[in-house]
This record gives C-alpha cells, sequence and structure tokens, in this order.
C-alpha cells in the first residue's frame, strides 16, 4: 500500500509542475496535495505547523496569481482581450518549443490588444506587460513546486 501512496503522491507533484506552467491548474496546489498524500505512508512525517505555513503560502500564490496579472493590466491599461491573447498565443506557442511560448504569448497579446482597438506601438507596449507578470508568476509557482518536488525526492531517497 505504501508503494500505491508514494507514487500518487509521486503523480500529484508531477502534475503540480505541469499545472504551474500550464494555466487556470492550480499547481502549487497540486505538489501541496502530493506532500499531503505522502504524509500518510510510512516514509513522511510531517507536522500539523509545516502543513499550515505551507497552506498559507499557496493560499497567497493561489490568491496573487489571480491579483497581480489584473492589478498589472489596471495599472500600465492593458485590455482583457490582451490577456487572453496572451494566454491563447502561449498555448498556441507550445507546440514549437520554449521559444514558441515566449513569441506565442507576446503576438497573441498583440493581436489581442490590436482587437481591443489599441494602436501598435501602444498594442506592442501592453503585449508585453501581460506576459511579464504571467512570467513572474509563473517563476514563483515553479520555485514552491520544485521546492515540494526536492521535498519528495529527499523523502524517496530514505525509502529507497
Amino acid at each position: 500500500m505504501d508503494i500505491l501512496i508514494i507514487v500518487f503522491s509521486g503523480i500529484l507533484i508531477v502534475a503540480g509542475l505541469i499545472g504551474c506552467v500550464v494555466t487556470k491548474l492550480p499547481g502549487t496546489l497540486f505538489s501541496y496535495l502530493g506532500i499531503a498524500v505522502l504524509q500518510y505512508s510510512s516514509i513522511s512525517e510531517h507536522s500539523v505547523h509545516y502543513f499550515i505555513r505551507w497552506g498559507v503560502i499557496i493560499i497567497a500564490i493561489q490568491g496573487l496569481d489571480y491579483i497581480i496579472p489584473a492589478w498589472g493590466k489596471r495599472k500600465f491599461g492593458g485590455s482583457c482581450k490582451g490577456v487572453w491573447g496572451c494566454l491563447l498565443g502561449m498555448l498556441a506557442g507550445a507546440f514549437f518549443g520554449c521559444s514558441g511560448l515566449v513569441v506565442g504569448a507576446v503576438l497573441g497579446a498583440f493581436v489581442g490588444e490590436l482587437i481591443a482597438g489599441k494602436e501598435s506601438n501602444e498594442a506592442i507596449h501592453h503585449a508585453i506587460v501581460p506576459f511579464t507578470f504571467f512570467i513572474l508568476s509563473t517563476i514563483v509557482q515553479l520555485i514552491v513546486a520544485g521546492i515540494f518536488l526536492c521535498r519528495y525526492i529527499s523523502e524517496l531517497s530514505y525509502f529507497l
């Protein structure tokens, strides 16, 4: 039974890492759940304080993931169409590798801003802003998910 719990925990942690990059999936929450599931195996022993602290951090990250892009969009004058264009362009660019993600996101935001009625110079500026906030948010989530992955690997090394 321990092996099943450990494998399921690993699947949740990997899903968490994927969720950090794929928008609208709570990546850090999946990683947190992976560590919580690992707690039910015989190889892991975390305190209640550990889970409370990380729970508060996860809630803060998930909240900021929605607040910061909206704040940046409002602060720098971007439109909702630009944000959606950024997300759709990133997904389309994913088929072309890492550089496709970057180029697709910026081009998608640019097209979205043009559709929203912005002039090309203004659209370029507003295309870069949502992408920048998206990258910052993704980096923070990847750091937290990476911490959980390192914790999982260290717990797993005692098992092996």
